[in-house]
C-alpha cells in the first residue's frame, strides 16, 4: 500500500506543482484593460455591433440594455434579439428601444426556430446578418457593463495583433455555496485550459466566453459565421476554437469589474447551470464522462485523503500537492472575491462537480437529448452538430 501512496502522491504533487508554476509564470502575461494605460480612445474609432440574444430574460434584460446604452463609446449599435420568449422580454426590449437614441438599439424578434439550429447560435447569427460594425461583440442578456468597458476593449483590440478578444467577467457571488463552486470551476479551468497560452499560435489552447466574445467582422465571416456552429451546446467556447483552428490570433484579458454577472444562485444553481453543458464537454460519450469523474476524484480528492491514509514520508508528496492547490486558490483570490480559505471546501465542491457530470450524463441519455429554454434538442442531432 505504501508503494501506491508513493506513486499516487508523487504523480499528484508533480501535476499540481507543474500547473502552479505554469500559471505563476503565465498569468502575469495576460493584460488587464482596467489599468490606466488602456483608458484612452482607440485609433480609427471602428464601429462595433453589440449582439444580445435573450430568451425569457425579463428579469435582467432592461438593466443590461440600459447599461449598454450608457457606454461612453460613440460608434456602436446594440442589436437585441428576442428569441421566442414567452415572457415580457420582447416587450421590454421594444420599450427600451423607443427611448434610445435613433439608430442605437435595434430589436429583432424571432418567432420560430429553423431546423438544424439551436436557439442561441441562430439568434446571434440572425443579428450578425443585420450588423454594421467592423467588430462584433457577442454577449449575454444578464451581463452588466461599465461605461468605459467597450472603449477600453476596442482600444486594446486595435492595439494588439489579434482578431478575437475575450474579457473575463467579475462573478457576482452572494452565497458561500456560489463561491465554493465557482472557486472549484476556476481551478478546473486553470488546469484544463491555460488562458496564458491562448495567444500562442503553436498551442491548441483556445478561449471563448459568452459574456464577452469580441471578434473582427471579416474573421467572423471567414470562419463561416455562426453557420459553422449551428447546433453546438458550447457555442461560446467553440467560437474561440473555430477562430484558433482557422489560424487567427486570440487574446484574453482581465478587467476587474468592467463587466460582471451573477452566474448562479447558490451551489445547486451552479449544478443546474452546468447540467446542460457537462455531458457536451465530454462529446456526449458516457465512457469519457465516467473516466473524467474518476480523474476528477483522483486529482482533487486523493491529496486530501492521502495525507491521512499514507504513512511516514509518503505523506510529503500529498502535502506538496495540497500546498500547490492552496497556492492556486491564493492566486485566484487576487482576481475574484473568493478568499483563499475556501480551499478547505475543495473536497465538497469536487463531489458536487462529479455529481453534476453524472447527472448531466444520466439526464441527457435518459431524455435522449437536452432540454433548454423550452426547446428540446435530440442527442443524435447534438452529436452531429458538434465542432
Amino acid at each position: 500500500m505504501n508503494y501506491f501512496h508513493w506513486i499516487a502522491g508523487c504523480t499528484l504533487a508533480l501535476a499540481w506543482m507543474w500547473r502552479l508554476v505554469d500559471a505563476a509564470l503565465g498569468m502575469p502575461k495576460i493584460a488587464d484593460i482596467s489599468r490606466p494605460g488602456w483608458d484612452r480612445r482607440p485609433s480609427g474609432n471602428p464601429r462595433v455591433s453589440i449582439i444580445v440574444p435573450a430568451c425569457n430574460e425579463e428579469a435582467d434584460i432592461e438593466a443590461t440594455l440600459a447599461r449598454l446604452l450608457a457606454l461612453d463609446y460613440d460608434n456602436y449599435e446594440v442589436i437585441a434579439v428576442d428569441d421566442r420568449s414567452t415572457d415580457r422580454t420582447g416587450e421590454i426590449m421594444e420599450r427600451v428601444g423607443a427611448g434610445a437614441p435613433i439608430g442605437r438599439l435595434q430589436v429583432i424578434r424571432i418567432a420560430e426556430l429553423p431546423s438544424g439550429w439551436m436557439g442561441k447560435p441562430h439568434a446571434m447569427w440572425s443579428a450578425s446578418n443585420q450588423a454594421s460594425g467592423h467588430w462584433l461583440l457577442f454577449t449575454d442578456a444578464d451581463v452588466l457593463f461599465k461605461p468605459d468597458v467597450l472603449r477600453r476593449a476596442v482600444t486594446y483590440a486595435e492595439a494588439e495583433p489579434a482578431n478575437h478578444r475575450v474579457l473575463f467577467p467579475r462573478m457576482i457571488m452572494k452565497r458561500p455555496g456560489e463561491k465554493m463552486m465557482i472557486a472549484f470551476f476556476q481551478t478546473l479551468f486553470v488546469f484544463g485550459h491555460r488562458p496564458w497560452k491562448v495567444a500562442d499560435p503553436d498551442a491548441k489552447d483556445h478561449i471563448g466566453v459568452g459574456a464577452f466574445n469580441l471578434v473582427r467582422r471579416r474573421v467572423y465571416e471567414a470562419i463561416g459565421t455562426y453557420e459553422a456552429l449551428p447546433f453546438d451546446v458550447l457555442d461560446d467556447m467553440k467560437l474561440g476554437k473555430v477562430v484558433k483552428n482557422g489560424g487567427y490570433a486570440q487574446r484574453n484579458v482581465f478587467g476587474e469589474d468592467l463587466i460582471s454577472i451573477r452566474w448562479a444562485k447558490g451551489a445547486m444553481g451552479v449544478v443546474d447551470n452546468l447540467t446542460k453543458n457537462f455531458f457536451a464537454i465530454m462529446s456526449f460519450q458516457w465512457p469519457r464522462a465516467l473516466a473524467c469523474c474518476v480523474a476528477l476524484l483522483f486529482l482533487n480528492l486523493m491529496p486530501f485523503a492521502g495525507v491521512f491514509l499514507a504513512h511516514g514520508w509518503a505523506r510529503l508528496a500529498y502535502a506538496l500537492a495540497l500546498f500547490s492547490m492552496f497556492s492556486i486558490y491564493v492566486g485566484m483570490s487576487t482576481k475574484s472575491d473568493i478568499p483563499p480559505y475556501y480551499f478547505v471546501l475543495h473536497p465538497v465542491s469536487t463531489t458536487l462537480f462529479v455529481y453534476t457530470m453524472l447527472r448531466s450524463t444520466f439526464l441527457t441519455l435518459r431524455r435522449g437529448g437536452v432540454a433548454w429554454r423550452g426547446t428540446f434538442y435530440p442527442l443524435e442531432e447534438l452529436r452531429r452538430g458538434m465542432v
